[in-house]
Formats: C-alpha cells, sequence, structure tokens
C-alpha cells in the first residue's frame, strides 16, 4: 500500500492552529513574528527557522516534529490549562470535605468580609483569592451543615447570611475565570442561602448575582432582565431605607446592561433617568452587600449604553465627567478604563488604545492577564492589528512610539518612548524602565492623536 504524501510545514502549522479556532494574528505575536510572515509560512511561501518552528510548536501544543511531518513524534508537554484555581473548584465541588467542626460564626463573617475587600481592592485579587477561598468555603459548608439542625434560630439564619455573602463573591470569582456553569451553581447556592435565612435584601442581591450571571451568557440578557425585575417588585415590599435602595439601584443596572446588549439603547437610557438616578441619590456612594451602587456607577453605566450603542464621541464626553478614584471596587475602576479604552477603539484611536492599556496594566495586572483570551484579542472586542500588537509581542510598523502628556496651553510636560515593541510575558505587559519619566525631544512629523491621560483633563499627545 502506498503511503499517502506528507502535508508541508505549513499546511500543518495552519492545521494545529485552525484546530484551536486560534486567529493568525494572535498566534503571530504570541511567537514574535508578523501576522503576515504567518500566512506565508501557512501558504508555503516561507519556511520557518527553527527557533521559530520551536516557537509555533510550543504555542500551537504540539511537537516540533509534528510540523515537520513526523506522525510518530511524540506530543509535546504542555502545561494544563490555567483555570483560575483548581483548589477552589475542588473545594466547591467536593462538598464530602466540609469541615465537620462548626467554625464561630463572627469569625466566619470576619473572614468573609476580608475576601470581598481583597476582591475588590488588591491589584493582586485572583492570587490572594485563591489563597483564602479554599478553607473559608470549606468552614462555611461545615458550618451551615453543623448548625441546621442546631436549636439557635439566630445563630443559623446569621452564618446562613455569611454563606450568602461567600457565594456572592464566588459567583464574581467563578465568572472572571470563566467558569459560568460554576458561577451559575454558587448563584443558586447563595439564593438558597438568602432564603432560607429569610434576608429580604440577601435574596435580592442573590438575584442580583444571577442576573449577572445571565448577563455573561450572550442571548440570555432578557432573561437577566427578568430576574432583575422580579425582584425589584419583592424588594419594593421591604421597608424604605439607604440600603434598600442601593440593592434596588444594582437591580436596575441590571435590567440597563440587558436593554443596552439587546440594541436598545433608548430604553436603557429612559430607564437610568427614571429609575436609577432617583435611587442614586436616595442611597449616594455605597457599597451595600458589595454592589458598588451610586451616581459613580450610575454614570459608569451610562457610558457604557453609548460605548455599547456605537457613540464613542458621547461615551468619552462622559468619561471626563466621571472620576472613579472614590469608588470601593477596583473593578469598577478597571472597567471604566476598558470602556474607555473601547471608546477610542472605535474610533481607531490606536495610539490612546496603548495609552489606557498601560494605565488597566498599572492598575489591575491580573485583571489584564485573565481577563482577554489566549486565543485571540478580545481585549477590546475584536482582533484589531494594532490592538494584537499592544496585547501580545508583535514589532510595531516604526522603530518608535513617543507619547507626550502635556496641554494645549503649557505645551509638552512628559514623554516617554517605547522602542521597537512592547513585549508580553506571564500576561504582563513589559515596557522600558523609566517609560514616563525620560524625557525626549519633540519632533513636528507623524501625526497627532488626542487622547487623555488617566482621568486628567490634560490631553496626551502620540506621535508616529
Amino acid at each position: 500500500m502506498t503511503d499517502l504524501p506528507a502535508l508541508p510545514t505549513g499546511a500543518l502549522v495552519r492545521a494545529a492552529r485552525r484546530r484551536d479556532g486560534r486567529p493568525q494574528a494572535a498566534v503571530a505575536g504570541l511567537c514574535g513574528i508578523s501576522t503576515d510572515y504567518l500566512s506565508q509560512i501557512e501558504r508555503g511561501r516561507k519556511k520557518p527557522s527553527g527557533d521559530v518552528l520551536a516557537k509555533l510548536a510550543a504555542e500551537l501544543g504540539v511537537a516540533v516534529g509534528t510540523l515537520l511531518g513526523d506522525d510518530d513524534a511524540s506530543p509535546a508537554k504542555t502545561e494544563p490549562t490555567v483555570t483560575g484555581g483548581a483548589a477552589v473548584v475542588q473545594a466547591l465541588l467536593q462538598r464530602k470535605n466540609a469541615s465537620l467542626r462548626p467554625a464561630p460564626v463572627h469569625e466566619l463573617r470576619d473572614r468573609v468580609e476580608q475576601a470581598w475587600r481583597v476582591w475588590q481592592t488588591s491589584p493582586t485579587r485572583f492570587t490572594e483569592a485563591e489563597a483564602l477561598l479554599p478553607g473559608l468555603i470549606r468552614n462555611a459548608e461545615g458550618t451551615v451543615r453543623a448548625l441546621r439542625t442546631g436549636t439557635d434560630a439566630g445563630e443559623r439564619r446569621e452564618v446562613l447570611r455569611v454563606a450568602a455573602d461567600l457565594y456572592g463573591l464566588l459567583r464574581s470569582y467563578c465568572r472572571r475565570i470563566g467558569r459560568l456553569d460554576l458561577s451559575l451553581m454558587v448563584a443558586d447556592r447563595a439564593l438558597r442561602a438568602a432564603e432560607d435565612a429569610d434576608d429580604p435584601l440577601r435574596i435580592a442581591a442573590a438575584q442580583w448575582n444571577l442576573g449577572h450571571v445571565l448577563l455573561s451568557q450572550p442571548g440570555r440578557e432578557q432573561e437577566a432582565a427578568v430576574v432583575a425585575v422580579d425582584a425589584s417588585r419583592d424588594l419594593a415590599n421591604v421597608v424604605d431605607s439607604p440600603a434598600v435602595a442601593a440593592v434596588g439601584g444594582a437591580l436596575e443596572l441590571v435590567v440597563v446592561v440587558a436593554d443596552a446588549r439587546g440594541r436598545r439603547p433608548w430604553a436603557a437610557r429612559d430607564r437610568l433617568t427614571a429609575a436609577a438616578v432617583p435611587l442614586a441619590r436616595r442611597s449616594g456612594e455605597s457599597n451595600v452587600l458589595w454592589t458598588v451602587f451610586g451616581p459613580t456607577n450610575v454614570a459608569l453605566h451610562a457610558l457604557s449604553v453609548e460605548m455599547t450603542a456605537g457613540d464613542a464621541v458621547e461615551g468619552l464626553r462622559m468619561a471626563d465627567q466621571i472620576d472613579v478614584s472614590s469608588l470601593p471596587s477596583r473593578e469598577r475602576q478597571f472597567t471604566f478604563g476598558l470602556e474607555v479604552a473601547r471608546c477610542y477603539d472605535l474610533r481607531r484611536d490606536d495610539a490612546a488604545v496603548l495609552v489606557h492599556l498601560l494605565d488597566l496594566e498599572e492598575l489591575a495586572p491580573e485583571d489584564l492577564e485573565r481577563g482577554p483570551r489566549r486565543r485571540g484579542v478580545r481585549l477590546l472586542g475584536g482582533a484589531h492589528p494594532l490592538v494584537g500588537r499592544i496585547a501580545f509581542p508583535f514589532p510595531f510598523p516604526d522603530d518608535l512610539i513617543r507619547v507626550q502628556r502635556g496641554s494645549d496651553r503649557r505645551g509638552v510636560h512628559h514623554v516617554g518612548e517605547i522602542p521597537g515593541s512592547v513585549h508580553r510575558h506571564d500576561g504582563r505587559l513589559l515596557l522600558p524602565a523609566g517609560l514616563r519619566d525620560r524625557a525626549a525631544p519633540r519632533t513636528e512629523t507623524g501625526y497627532r492623536v488626542q487622547t487623555r491621560w488617566r482621568r486628567s483633563a490634560m490631553p496626551v499627545t502620540c506621535r508616529r
């Protein structure tokens, strides 16, 4: 029997890349080559060097011999996919390992509140949370189980409240690591715990959590809106207070996001004005049950509505009026920066996108690392060519990008240079030391891009 001819290396590279559904720009960037060069390799017009071939094999998870047509080549040893804390997942799924000895309820309350503070404020919140959560899950579930048949009804209700708060944190954590299945599971556990505790405010907060899980799944926006509307209706029967207004406002924002993503921006704007804004005035800036509701969060959602509708100009105008520095949640500050970067991406303002990505990397490096998928540049909602160069190691077309911070009237105050390319290692953007502190001469060549540096009104002039 005649053996079939071996496929050329380029075709094997293309087959391995398509097997995982990965775009050329992402694979090329992670291997430090241009998209055009990878395209020519796959079409057989270029032969990759040994170094490039090794990088491609490592990134595609195959042996070098496989890309050379050797069917007997042993599969490459690749690291398991990072799921964001196997110990957390194990603690959630293996409930039989829950602690058999109940912990003091006040101690559990302090530990859950500390975990929430870490999750909302730490730049390394994933790493720190993954160290805290497994033991906390086992202790909380073991205590709930031990007190379920106890005689102290007050203590039983309090530990159920603690469990509901913990599950709310886990809903956010699981959603951020891409485990929407677990996120839905813990949202349901939070609702059951809140109902068993007969706590109307926590029941509403649990439904707010459930709404966010549904918003994370394309096509389920209206389900999220129904959950939030029903919860708001039930909450209306509770004695009014600033805390009730805060949770009710958070539920209204779920409906706003659902309307915006459902291509009904007019409905989202109307709900913001008619429902969310009055509730924000009554609650003030708050963090009731870690919902971070208040006038600033309402303004952030107004910006998000315009960005989702494609109105970058109006979105950026709103961004100039928002100060997120006092928000208790670093995640919300990160989301604000990301929304602004997306607005600039809608305007194809690549240098401005770069500036804001650098700010995000400084604010929350782990969110920037774990947010985008390694299979493509999804940080800004698409595989835009220059975004690919920003997010992954990819040479810029020019030798230098200059970022100058200053104002129209007072001239340039600050100049930074990015020579060659911006490199990415272990999920982080690495830049030359003193990028924002090194002086450089002004030049009059190239093109100008006006953007904003952080939240300052001072514009940034970027020349390339």
